[in-house]
């Protein structure tokens, strides 16, 4: 079984997409059934579908979508603390949201990464980036046809420093252009991030 994704320990996903190859003629249902009865509770498969002979999940993939969901409130929410980091006093979302625009479109995203020179290409192509707040969370939604290793941790701990007023809204740009690592900010934890999305060319 190969995922479309890698995920750091304590990340979660609700979007994953993975592909199998099995050589007993079964329906999508019963290796759907089969699968799940082996798996442990805190994953299950919520579908399974027939894919062209070859199809890879992986290589086939054209964009992903995480979320990162912050909790922003005084005292963290005990029923959420296991998929949101508790970030408590004043977040200002709108700079945020506007020193994140700057990632929009191609860059060499090695400033973001966990270890650079990991990844043989450090250019990413950043479809869409979304800062919103619904009462004490706020939720960072990134799109892109693929990530370098921590790199949205690494964005959304950046951005919380411009949030808190640390840093200028400028001050993305200037580490997006400088590719070094140590003059972004700090990696946001595993457990607020979600992958929500695999997208590919038409249906596998």
């Amino acid at each position: 079984m190969l995922g479309a994704s890698r995920t750091d320990a304590g990340v979660h996903a609700v979007g994953q997409t993975a592909s199998l190859a099995i050589t007993a003629d079964l329906p999508p249902a019963a290796v759907q059934a089969a699968l799940n009865a082996a798996l442990p509770p805190s994953v299950r498969v919520l579908e399974a579908r027939t894919a062209s002979l070859g199809f890879d999940a992986r290589r086939a993939a054209v964009a992903k979508r995480y979320l990162y969901l912050i909790d922003n409130a005084p005292i963290a929410d005990p029923l959420r603390r296991r998929f949101a980091w508790h970030v408590p006093g004043t977040l200002d979302v709108p700079r945020m949201r506007a020193a994140l625009t700057v990632v929009r479109g191609r860059h060499d995203f090695s400033a973001f990464c966990a270890a650079p020179g990991r990844d043989a290409e450090p250019t990413c192509q950043v479809h869409a980036v979304h800062v919103l707040r619904r009462r004490r969370f706020v939720v960072v939604l990134i799109t892109a046809n693929r990530f370098l290793h921590h790199m949205v941790r690494n964005l959304v701990g950046s951005a919380i420093d411009v949030g808190r007023g640390a840093r200028p809204i400028e001050w993305m740009a200037e580490v997006l252009a400088s590719r070094d690592r140590n003059l972004a900010g700090p990696t946001a934890p595993a457990h607020g991030l979600v992958l929500l999305r695999v997208r590919y060319p038409r249906e596998p």
